[in-house]
This record gives C-alpha cells, structure tokens and sequence, in this order.
C-alpha cells in the first residue's frame, strides 16, 4: 500500500476489545468532517468474558495479533489507540452541580467548575469515573442551554450524566494495551462509542435508544434534547445464543456458532420445515440433518428474553416514552435474519439496523454492524481532538491536527 500523505502521513488509532473479537482501525484525518480508514486488524478473542479480562495472556495476544494485521498495510507508527470498555462493572447515574458565574459571564473556567460540582459525588472506592456527559446548562432561569460560554448571569447548573467503570476491570485491559507497546489516549464507554458512528443527530434530539449487542453483553444507551441521559448494561448476547444452540443440537461450541452466523433466524415462522442443516456430532459422532426451523425454535426464546430485559429495563427507569425515534440495534448479534422484525413485535416502537456511517476507506467490509463500536471509537477520538483545536482559532485545522498528531503518533 502506499504512504498516506494526509497530514504528513499522521493517523489516528482504535482498539476494540470485545468478548469475541478485538478490532484495531487506523484512519487518517481527510479533512475536518471525516475520516478514512487506511487499515484494519481483526484476530479472534478468548481472553475476555462479559467484556471483562479473564486471561491477561491470551487478551494481550490478541491485541497484539490485531495491531500486526493492521500494521501489515499500514507504513505509519502507532503509538496510541482510544480503547473500547464495556461490561457489568459499568454504572452510571444523572448529577447536577451549581457555581456562581465569577464575572456575569460565563468563562471556560465557570464551565469547568460547574461540570467538577456536577461529580462531587459519592462513588463506591472500587470504581472510578469513565466519562462526565453534558446534557444541558442552567443560567440563573433560563434551561435548556446547550453552550453557555460568553452568556451573561449570576448562577450556573449544569445536569450531566456520570459513567463509571471498575477499577480492576480498566487496569487489566490497560495492562494488555500497554504489554503490546501501546499508549492509550482515552477509555470509551462502548455503547456511546457506537453512537458516533450510526446516530443521527435528529434521533438523538428526538429521543432514540441504541442497543448494541456484542457476544457478551447487550449495552443500552438512551438520548433525548441532542444528549445520552441513560446507560445499561445486560450480560446476555450473542455467546448465550451460541451456547443454546451448541447444547441442544450436542454439537461443538464453534460449530454452533457458525450455525449461528450461516443459518439462524430469530423468527421461526420466517423458517421452513423443508429447509435443511447439517450439524457436526461430538466426539467423533457422525454428521446429521434437521430443519432449520429447529435452529430457530432454539434462537427465538434467547432474543425474546433479551429484548424483554432491555425493555423493562427502559420501563424501569422511564424512558420509555422518551424514545420516539425508535430503537437502533448494531453489534454483531444483531445482523441475523428477523431480529429487527422480532424486536419491533416487542418493543412497539420502530427499529433498524445501525450500520456504520460518517467515514471513507474500506466500506465494503465495514458497513456492517459488527464494526460499529471500532468506527465510534475513531470518531468519538476525532471529536474531542477538534474539541482541543478549538481553544486556538489562529492555527488552522492542519496546523492543529498536525500539532497534537506529532505528539501523539
């Protein structure tokens, strides 16, 4: 492949470490809107459960092996990579602060004060705060102000949603990234990460639900007014599935799961009888056939008490009336045939598939749901890199980019 030579061939870099999969994407910065993925790594992961490090050796390799299928058409050096995290450690709570505005205008220094009050709250010694999300400020009266820099008052709010994660549970994947010879520039909460790249802007503002179902958990994340107001988490998703499957059809866990991908249907009815498989026997036990719809009997029940768990969990915390755009499913879980016409039965409410959008470079094989977290990653890391240049309007945006990808890449 040829060197890139977008911003003095400078990149920015993404490590997905799911329970199934790790994925590393490098992508360059075309120009200030987009980015382009100039090459991608993906290995298998046996090290993680639940998204949650169980083995440091074998995540570690994995990491490892993904990084080196990228760098094999990739002539750049990474040095640095936004990091998914996901799992049922995660936590998350809405908080409010209050400051006096120092000068009746609000400055930068105000906002970050206020945002500092808004998480001066009590968190369990064994977690630590992932992300502090803005969702409006309040000047004296006067709500729903999404950026108060320069406007005038006496009394600040902010509202914003806190996340937290595990201690232990960021240490041992930082620990695997750093093994590799890898910086980290920032965690991300997975599900937010996904919402980069398949959300629009009006179903944020609207009120719209993704859930993102990988192989160990399902991650929820609500928005409504333009910002994320709720974060969950439930531990089933697509390995619960494989499992179904391989115990009651006796077959090999990783024959289940390529039924799984080639054959199921979450909607037995969308099956025929006359449709046929073959399933591997075990321990040397020979091959046979069953109907399709006999995988499917046994896939329906698992995506129903999923999709159960997550609407009672928005029924739970009272969004569901928030939510008018409807649901977004993405993750891997979520590409098999009937499972938007199956959650649509049960959360009466529209649903699509989220496929990754807002980037160039290698479309073919990343417009697929599985690659949704990956391609967040990158843009939710572009974001707040633009953030950063905005504090210095006299450079322009190469000068910045190229600024903080020196010193980062």
């Amino acid at each position: 492949m040829t060197k890139n030579n977008t911003i003095n061939g400078n990149y920015i870099a993404a490590l997905d470490i799911g329970t199934s999969k790790v994925v590393c994407l490098i992508g360059s910065i075309s120009d200030s809107h987009s980015i382009e993925i100039v090459a991608m790594g993906s290995y298998p992961s046996s090290g993680l459960k639940k998204g949650v490090v169980v083995n440091i050796d074998a995540t570690t390799d994995a990491i490892q092996k993904s990084i080196e299928q990228a760098k094999n058409s990739f002539e750049g050096k990474i040095k640095n990579v936004f990091v998914g995290i996901a799992g049922n450690h995660i936590k998350s709570l809405n908080s409010h602060g209050i400051v006096g505005i120092k000068d009746k205008e609000v400055t930068q220094l105000d906002i970050e004060k206020v945002i500092d009050a808004a998480q001066a709250v009590a968190i369990p010694s064994d977690q630590r705060v992932l992300h502090v999300l803005p969702q409006e400020f309040v000047i004296d009266d006067q709500d729903a102000i999404r950026e108060p820099l320069g406007m005038s008052g006496v009394r600040l709010e902010s509202h914003v949603h806190l996340v937290t994660c595990a201690n232990n549970a960021i240490q041992n994947i930082e620990k695997c990234v750093k093994r590799c010879g890898i910086g980290i520039d920032g965690f991300v909460l997975e599900q937010l990460a996904s919402s980069y790249s398949i959300l629009s802007n009006d179903e944020k503002e609207l009120g719209v639900c993704i859930v993102d179902i990988g192989g160990g958990t399902t991650d929820i994340a609500i928005f409504n007014n333009g910002s994320i107001c709720f974060t969950g988490v439930i531990p089933i998703a697509g390995d619960q599935v494989t499992s179904d499957i391989a115990v009651a059809l006796r077959t090999p866990t990783p024959q289940a799961e390529e039924l799984k991908q080639k054959f199921g249907c979450a909607v037995s009815e969308f099956t025929k009888e006359a449709d046929s498989i073959e399933v591997a026997g075990v321990g040397g036990r020979p091959p046979r056939e069953l109907s399709r719809k006999v995988l499917s009997e046994i896939i329906e029940p698992r995506y129903v008490e999923l999709f159960e768990l997550v609407l009672a969990e928005i029924q739970r915390n009272g969004f569901e009336n928030k939510i008018p755009a409807g649901i977004v499913l993405t993750g891997g879980t979520s590409r098999m045939e009937g499972v938007a016409e199956l959650a649509e039965s049960i959360f009466k409410t529209t649903v699509r598939i989220g496929i990754p959008n807002n980037f160039k470079g290698m479309e073919t094989i990343l417009k697929n749901p599985i690659y949704a977290t990956s391609l967040g990653l990158l843009n939710y890391g572009f974001d707040k890199i633009m953030q950063g240049y905005a504090i210095d309007q006299s450079k322009s945006f190469f000068d910045k980019a190229f600024g903080w990808l020196k010193s980062n890449y």
